[in-house]
Order: structure tokens, then C-alpha cells, then sequence
């Protein structure tokens, strides 16, 4: 079975100890109690919750993208990590958009000022 070391006692129950030499209350040391199959009552060391990746732009959540550590994130196939979008896995759905939008208008303007520069000219040979 898994024998229990250390001495500091956790939390409600007495009658578990830590079972590593770290006995602070960090995340990185959150703990559970546990049945084993043969009845006894054993340590379970819980992993960190991961966070799900933030927009670039605005910094919301992203959707549509798992919540994992970096180390796992690693291992996790390509669609889990990003959306099939322009920016996908960087920016959100709505920031997309104000990009798309804002390279248009800015391209109709350059076209604006062409026609109305061309017509200036046009006017001045005349």
C-alpha cells in the first residue's frame, strides 16, 4: 500500500499526514482524502487547474480552446489548442472582427483619397 510520511497532520482529520516534506497550504500542495480499494484512508495530491488562454487585444477568456498546465498543453493535439480562424487561438471571435473591418475601411479611404486626388488633377490640367 502507500505508506504515509510526515508528521504534520492536515486539516479536519487527524489521521492523515502529508505525504511529501512540503507542509505549507500552497497550490502546489492542495490535498484530498481518499479510500484506498482496501479500505484505508490515503493522500491524494491534487494537480493545478489549468487556465484557458486569454485574447490578445482585449484579454477576455477564449472559447472554444481546453484549459491545461503547459506541460500538458504540450502534448494535446493542434485542434484542442487553437480555432480554426484567422488568429485562432490568440485573439477572440470579436477582435477578429474589428481587424477585418478596420484594414477595409482603411483600404476604402486610401481608394477615396486616390479618386479624389486623381480629380484635383484633372480639374488643375483643365
Amino acid at each position: 500500500g502507500c505508506k504515509l510520511r510526515g508528521t504534520a497532520t492536515m486539516g479536519k482529520d487527524s489521521r492523515l499526514t502529508f505525504r511529501r516534506r512540503h507542509s505549507y497550504n500552497t497550490t502546489s500542495n492542495v490535498t484530498r482524502a481518499i479510500k484506498t480499494p482496501g479500505g484505508k484512508l490515503a493522500v491524494q495530491y491534487t494537480k493545478k487547474k489549468g487556465t484557458v488562454g486569454k485574447c490578445g487585444d482585449c484579454g477576455c477568456k477564449l472559447r472554444g480552446i481546453k484549459a491545461l498546465r503547459p506541460t500538458t498543453n504540450k502534448y494535446v493535439p493542434k485542434r484542442n489548442k487553437r480555432v480554426s480562424r484567422a488568429y485562432g487561438g490568440a485573439r477572440c471571435g470579436t477582435c477578429v472582427r474589428q481587424r477585418i473591418v478596420r484594414a477595409f475601411l482603411i483600404e476604402e479611404q486610401k481608394i477615396v483619397k486616390r479618386v479624389l486626388h486623381d480629380q484635383q488633377k484633372k480639374d488643375k490640367s483643365k
